[in-house]
């Protein structure tokens, strides 16, 4: 892996990306969040040493580099997740190159099914904690030190000083925020109702397939993370409904906009 890594961090240093400040994870839908930047680079991941190909619709499969405000960034359009078969070593695999390349902080975003009985669909989540369900773990197996410790703290997985300072941007652009626990599964079928309720149960606001590992292994090597998600659908007693993934892309779209606001606001701030 280590190897791997470095050998990915020279190919893109040797294309022109260096030193990003920010790492940007773009989720379902949530693509065009890249017109926010303005571009510099921008690499299909298939030309990508290493890299996996991202195969799900509403994720395009590539790296952007570029600026917000001042600020630069590196942001994936479409991310890989564990349901598509890829290892969990390989679905993390760009969040290490990331590292390597000079992040220090990482936006990550995703579209979730909304169990939280005072969500609504289109409402935008502030992540403030995580559940891990899915059924492996990106740092099992023989711990490569040099990317971080065998055993991470994580009693602060998304930090409060990124979300407050985002509560503060929401609240003065008058854009209603929720807050909420995120846990993920790994797919790629949506919940039942009685999954749904389980979710609902161990205590999480919102359901998903993605964003935990990542944020993760960003843990593992020292990077700050800042997670969002994006309402699509609804798991709440009484009120859930056929989806299918066509739907959750239009959500997504819908709010992406708004979303795109926040985040460019957020970084350049």
């Amino acid at each position: 892996m280590w190897n791997r890594v470095q050998e990915t961090v020279k190919f893109l240093q040797d294309k022109g990306i260096t030193k990003p400040a920010y790492g940007i994870i773009l989720g379902t839908g949530l693509g065009n969040l890249v017109e926010k930047i303005e571009i510099e680079i921008k690499i299909p991941y298939a030309e990508i040493p290493n890299f996996p190909i991202s195969t799900v619709a509403g994720h395009s499969g590539e790296l952007i580099f570029g600026t917000i405000g001042t600020k630069k960034v590196i942001a994936m359009r479409g991310r890989f997740h564990y349901y598509e078969g890829w290892t969990m070593e390989e679905t993390v695999f760009p969040v290490r190159v990331m590292k390597y390349l000079g992040v220090e902080n990482l936006i990550v975003s995703n579209a979730s099914g909304g169990v939280n009985p005072a969500f609504k669909v289109g409402d935008i989540m502030l992540i403030t904690d995580h559940i891990n369900f899915i059924p492996d773990h990106p740092l099992r197996g023989k711990n490569e030190d040099r990317f971080g410790p065998r055993f991470v703290d994580m009693h602060e997985p998304y930090s409060h000083k990124m979300i407050a300072k985002m509560e503060q941007i929401a609240d003065k652009m008058n854009v209603p925020i929720q807050k909420g626990i995120y846990l993920a599964l790994q797919g790629p079928t949506f919940e039942t109702p009685a999954e749904y309720r389980m979710v609902k149960l161990v205590g999480a606001d919102a359901v998903g397939m993605s964003t935990v590992p990542e944020v993760i292994v960003a843990k593992h090597m020292g990077i700050t993370c800042f997670g969002i998600s994006v309402i699509t659908d609804l798991g709440v007693e009484g009120i859930v409904e056929e989806v299918s993934h066509e739907e959750v892309q239009e959500v997504a779209k819908k709010s992406e906009k708004i979303v795109g606001k926040l985040v460019e606001e957020f970084v350049k701030s």
